[in-house]
């Protein structure tokens, strides 16, 4: 996704640098710098291209609006924040739609095999769902360590939380996150 950016890098740089405020040019490097590490992340919660694309604009969008166009004191914290935030958002609402439409069929017996019940995509939605439901701080921590790919001493920094913090919280979502996980089967 992001091979035809990097090539085109410089291009794009040139052509836009005249057409950027000096003043809004730290968003295009914020997007620079974070941009493939925020995709990496937003594929691995969504696993849908359409998705991570509105999420990856709606986060820009939000930082260039952020306090009137003021620069926020931790850029790299604030953009995976937001994208981490609406994100949940997105897979919160397809539970629900899930829900919905599961809704009319649920007086049915299941008749799944435990083959179809191991599908890999039933279980990373239902883990995905399991993880828009832990407390905020522990999600954070999740979504940054083990889908983001960030290490603890990074999180900590973005988070304002001691490493240990960052571990311990770590280890309570991956506590719930088994007890659900469990409870799903």
């Amino acid at each position: 996704m992001f091979g035809k950016a990097a090539t085109c890098g410089s291009l794009w740089d040139f052509a836009v640098a005249d057409t950027v405020a000096e003043s809004q040019r730290w968003i295009l490097t914020a997007m620079r710098q974070h941009g493939q590490e925020l995709v990496t992340m937003l594929w691995r919660i969504l696993g849908n291209e359409q998705d991570v694309c509105d999420v990856y604009q709606d986060t820009f969008l939000q930082l260039a609006h952020h306090e009137g166009g003021r620069k926020p004191r931790y850029v790299k914290a604030y953009v995976f924040r937001t994208a981490n935030n609406i994100a949940i958002s997105i897979v919160r609402r397809r539970i629900v739609e899930r829900k919905g439409l599961a809704g009319p069929v649920a007086g049915r017996k299941e008749t799944n095999s435990p083959a179809t019940e191991l599908d890999a995509k039933y279980l990373q939605e239902v883990l995905r769902g399991c993880i828009a439901r832990l407390p905020e701080h522990l999600r954070d921590v999740v979504m940054l360590r083990d889908l983001g790919e960030l290490s603890y001493a990074q999180i900590s920094r973005m988070l304002g939380i001691s490493t240990g913090t960052a571990r311990v919280y770590r280890c309570k979502a991956i506590r719930l996150l088994s007890a659900w996980m469990n409870k799903e089967e």
